[in-house]
């Protein structure tokens, strides 16, 4: 394939009508934490469970920026729950429900009842065509996570197999490449086997499924965690345009990448400079809306 004709993105549609952008939130419930996106509560009526809050923030490169994107929210949610069902068969997940509350019309869409869980500490990543951080090491040295690759690939090749690249998960700054040995070292050999075997499963089935959407899954990342019992469930998110990079199968086709992701954003930060440190630029509207609407168009290709 010949991928020179790469673009940051496009609008993909017409610009949506601005919706209110959820960026904080305050529920009368006990607040267990706030990640980069989501802000997970206590249930006090479950103990067992929490309330897990997919706001409309948005970070990129370890940032999370003034503006949110409007209904991010409520397609992270949605489609997670969306993945978290038709995966179950793969492996045991922590959805339990979606969450709503009359009282509280924002949260439509947006929440999530969970099982607790201990997360596992790994990034659990499969790439099935060459792009990103990988595109980077094999530019370096020829290999990805160390593993030699032949020579003259582009960036969108697609690799013979999925391969199992899992990262570090950094409370702060960014995740490091991973071992085998040190993920075995980290897991244990049953977890690690586990995890390596699932994620695997998972980005085989979800990517012959994406293709039928129009969607080339060219990486994702799934996360991991043990419930009290000491069982193995899939936890966080899911196959979102957050944790996943698509492409448009018609223009992959085509020998052209258009980015269906949260990656989108980020081709606009590469070009206009800026230092991936604080302080965050603003983000112009037209980024904004187009994101938007490369996220609404998403869950709409895949949930159809």
């Amino acid at each position: 394939m010949d991928h020179r004709a790469r673009r940051p993105g496009r609008i993909v549609g017409p610009l949506l009508r601005r919706e209110a952008v959820i960026t904080e939130t305050n529920l009368d419930m006990p607040l267990v934490g706030r990640g980069k996106v989501r802000d997970i509560y206590s249930c006090e009526v479950l103990p067992s469970a929490l309330l897990m809050v997919s706001t409309d923030r948005l970070s990129a490169f370890d940032c999370v920026f003034r503006e949110g994107i409007p209904g991010k929210g409520r397609v992270l949610n949605q489609l997670s729950a969306f993945w978290f069902r038709i995966t179950e068969w793969i492996i045991p997940n922590h959805f339990i429900s979606t969450y709503t509350d009359p009282k509280l019309g924002w949260l439509e869409g947006r929440a999530m009842l969970v099982c607790r869980a201990t997360p596992l500490k790994v990034e659990a990543v499969v790439r099935g065509y060459l792009a990103g951080s990988g595109l980077k090491e094999y530019r370096e040295s020829g290999t990805l996570w160390g593993n030699p690759l032949p020579s003259g690939l582009k960036e969108g090749s697609r690799l013979a197999e999925p391969m199992f690249t899992p990262t570090t998960k950094a409370e702060k700054g960014h995740d490091l490449p991973m071992s085998r040995i040190e993920l075995r070292e980290s897991l244990g050999d049953v977890n690690a086997t586990m995890v390596e075997r699932k994620s695997l499963a998972l980005y085989r089935f979800a990517h012959e499924f994406l293709l039928r959407k129009g969607l080339v899954l060219a990486d994702t990342k799934f996360e991991f965690g043990l419930l009290p019992d000491g069982s193995m469930v899939l936890i966080d998110e899911v196959l979102t345009p957050d944790s996943s990079r698509y492409w448009l199968k018609t223009e992959y086709d085509d020998g052209r990448l258009v980015n269906m992701d949260k990656q989108f954003v980020r081709n606009y930060l590469e070009l206009m400079g800026w230092n991936k440190k604080p302080p965050v630029p603003p983000l112009p509207d037209v980024v904004i809306e187009q994101a938007a609407e490369i996220y609404r168009r998403v869950r709409e290709m895949i949930t159809a």
